[in-house]
């Protein structure tokens, strides 16, 4: 059997196990950094979360590519005792080839998960993903590693593996499982078509894409949103699988083709969020100058877009989250203020959170401000604002930047902010 890719052989393996595995409880673990796109097209097709289960060879001295073992977290280390008497490893050689590897594990958890704990495998079945078997070093290590997390019942999945690897790593799984054992193995690489190296952003990339299991097909269309008398121009975009959508409130003397608001959009949708940029006001209303000021106005008109946009098939059960922008992000903080607004998730963006200050309090959505370093009044408006707000939130100062983000780089580091900030708190609310 050859693969195209490691996603191509992850959604193979996920068919495969699709079957035996419905209606259990089942979290998937990728092996960092191969097994991490397979595990993910895996969990798509099983509709089961998706994390990491964070091991690394033990390699000998002089053969780095040779392992004598594994570490594991959580302090589990399985060894080969036959490797190690004929490479004739001294303790204190071992010991220090497990203090680095040891560091690694330190270093990679953090970074991957974002500071996230792990997903829990107490109870459950833990179904362990590489891109395949070879000396089977670090599956073992795997294994009992989710297997002192709690695991009911483990699964070893690859695309993969010799022949005789079954007979090797009896009584590490409860279940062994590969779509292929070729004869003729010497190396996983060899069965697949492209087999690039992956680097930290990869996995992290990979973790961080909204869970599976949403039925909605992809959009990209111009629309029309009602808002009680008035009809306003919008641009609706959602990835397929998307478990949220974004609107967008703009500031003022600006639009649904703010090229601020579509860069950052652009970079939700990447990210595998929706996204509803519309304009607050019509042509006439926006040549009143008073309007555009008029938060509450603006926040009723997001409101009532929201209503809209629930009230679509597409929509139906996806989180809402705000992202506002200026005068806009005061209107995005008054309308999720409301008793029955249920926003996932609010960020501002060089924001005005100050002309919402009656509402602040009564804000309940994850609140993220996004304020330029140079942007001085601004920053300290959001100070004070901040103070009042009682639900979860952060200020981000993005250093060196003013009012429009206009710097080299600032605004990439605002559409990562909010990348991160929606994709946390708005697939945890994705029903």
């Amino acid at each position: 059997m050859f693969f195209p890719d490691r996603d191509e052989a992850g959604r193979r393996l996920g068919a495969r196990l699709a079957d035996h595995l419905a209606g259990r409880d089942v979290v998937v673990l990728g092996l960092p950094r191969g097994g991490v796109p397979v595990a993910a097209a895996v969990a798509a097709a099983l509709g089961a979360p998706l994390d990491l289960c964070l091991v690394r060879k033990l390699g000998v001295p002089a053969q780095p590519e040779l392992a004598m073992g594994a570490v594991g977290e959580d302090g589990v280390r399985v060894l080969d005792q036959r490797i190690l008497r004929e490479a004739g490893i001294a303790p204190e050689d071992l010991a220090r080839v497990e203090e680095r590897e040891r560091r690694e594990l330190a270093r990679r958890a953090p970074r991957y998960r974002g500071g996230r704990p792990p997903v829990p495998v107490a109870g459950r079945t833990a179904v362990v993903v590489d891109d395949g078997v070879a000396t089977g070093s670090t599956a073992p290590a795997a294994c009992r590693t989710v297997r002192a997390r709690g695991a009911a019942r483990t699964v070893l999945a690859v695309p993969v593996a010799p022949p005789d690897w079954t007979a090797r790593l009896a009584g590490e799984a409860d279940e062994l499982v590969s779509l292929a054992t070729p004869s003729h193995f010497f190396a996983v690489g060899q069965f697949y078509e492209d087999f690039a190296q992956l680097e930290d952003e990869d996995v992290i990339a990979l973790l961080r894409r909204p869970p599976s299991g949403s039925v909605h097909a992809p959009l990209d269309e111009e629309v029309a949103v009602t808002a009680g008398a008035v009809r306003l121009g919008g641009r609706l975009t959602g990835p397929a699988g998307a478990p949220g959508i974004v609107l967008f409130a703009h500031g003022s003397g600006s639009g649904r083709h703010s090229p601020r608001n579509r860069f950052v959009a652009e970079g939700l949708n990447r990210a595998g969020l929706g996204t509803l940029l519309f304009d607050l006001l019509t042509e006439e209303e926006a040549g009143e100058r008073d309007n555009v000021f008029d938060t509450g106005l603006l926040a009723a008109r997001l409101a009532a877009a929201t209503a809209w946009l629930r009230g679509r098939p597409e929509a139906e059960g996806l989180a809402v989250g705000y992202f506002g922008a200026s005068t806009g992000a005061a209107a995005a903080l008054r309308a999720a203020a409301e008793p029955d607004a249920h926003i996932a998730a609010v960020v501002s963006r060089g924001g005005r959170p100050d002309l919402a200050e009656g509402a602040l309090a009564a804000v309940t959505a994850p609140t993220l401000l996004v304020v330029g370093g140079a942007d001085r009044v601004v920053l300290d408006l959001n100070r004070q604002a901040q103070a009042r707000l009682t639900c979860e939130n952060r200020l981000e100062i993005v250093p060196g930047a003013t009012h429009l983000f206009e710097e080299p780089g600032a605004l990439e580091t605002v559409t990562d902010l909010a990348r991160d900030w929606f994709t946390d708190h708005m697939a945890a609310a994705h029903v």
